[in-house]
């Protein structure tokens, strides 16, 4: 659990540093892309070329080209249509979807999940009552794929690095993760070539010094800890840790950066999407887990 909780800090502070010095000013597509690149720097160095499966360097590309590739070309487009509260209280939902989607993937539908996911967008609208837009609903979906990328990529990469333990010991996660971002850096490059607004590249210092700690500490260092840490826990303890994302990243924006925010609108949709959030953990998911146990 160390890993998780040292990168939940470190990534705290992430949401407020795109929002407030990057998010408008800085090209999206390019802010991933540098970001992505410097993350690459720190561990390609460490690859082991000669020794790594085409089939497990393809599968860790695939990975990563969804956790932080297209999870980062939609977080980052998602800051234009929403405010950093909103950004960092969206991802809540992360746990929902993953399970959602483990239901589709094994042929199974379960309508309780759908039910405890609208309330929690019900609690999304109420932080927004009277100004929800059409580019409020891009920006809430926006975050929601980017949920859906990196709560996928995340068990995906857990049961991949299970298997490779077994069958490649030898394999060390520092000897194979360069590939992890070697496929984030062709999404993002594939990005910014079709994409990409070269006319709104950074101009100040302080946006190349929040590029390079993003780039070479919070994804660098960061993914490669997080992924770790997903490794030795169990899904349970996994899901609860991409929860601890929201109040930390919350408390770091409202505490340095955002003190004008509606305290009041924003606890109460914060409220509701938590009480779907506990119903679906607390009520939903063991129901459904002793559904599975009777029918096996």
């Amino acid at each position: 659990m160390i890993y998780l909780w040292s990168v939940t800090f470190l990534w705290a502070f992430s949401f407020s540093l795109i929002g407030v010095y990057l998010s408008g000013s800085v090209d999206a597509y390019f802010a991933v892309l540098t970001r992505t690149f410097l993350a690459s720097l720190v561990f390609l160095p460490l690859l082991k070329f000669a020794r790594i499966p085409l089939k497990l360097a393809l599968k860790l590309m695939l990975i990563g080209g969804f956790q932080l590739g297209v999870m980062y070309l939609c977080l980052y487009q998602s800051f234009s249509y929403l405010t950093v509260p909103e950004v960092v209280l969206f991802t809540i939902f992360t746990p929902i979807y993953i399970t959602l989607a483990n239901d589709l993937l094994q042929g199974r539908f379960t309508l309780w999940y759908l039910l405890t996911a609208s309330l929690a967008v019900v609690g999304a609208g109420i932080i927004r009552l009277n100004a929800i837009s059409a580019d409020f609903f891009v920006g809430f979906l926006l975050v929601q794929a980017a949920n859906l990328c990196f709560g996928l990529s995340q068990v995906a990469y857990k049961h991949l690095m299970a298997n490779l333990k077994s069958s490649a010991s030898h394999l060390k996660h520092r000897d194979v993760f360069g590939y992890f971002y070697l496929g984030a850096l062709l999404v993002a490059s594939l990005g910014m070539f079709l994409f990409g607004n070269w006319q709104k590249l950074p101009t100040t210092s302080t946006q190349w010094i929040v590029l390079l700690w993003l780039g070479l500490v919070a994804s660098g260092i960061g993914y490669f800890l997080w992924n770790k840490g997903a490794t030795l826990v169990d899904a349970g303890a996994l899901a609860i840790m991409n929860n601890a994302l929201v109040p930390a990243g919350l408390l770091v924006n409202l505490i340095i950066w955002n003190r004008d925010v509606d305290w009041l609108r924003l606890s109460l949709g914060g409220l509701v999407i938590l009480l779907a959030l506990l119903i679906n953990e607390r009520w939903v998911k063991p129901r459904v887990e002793l559904q599975e146990v009777k029918a096996g």
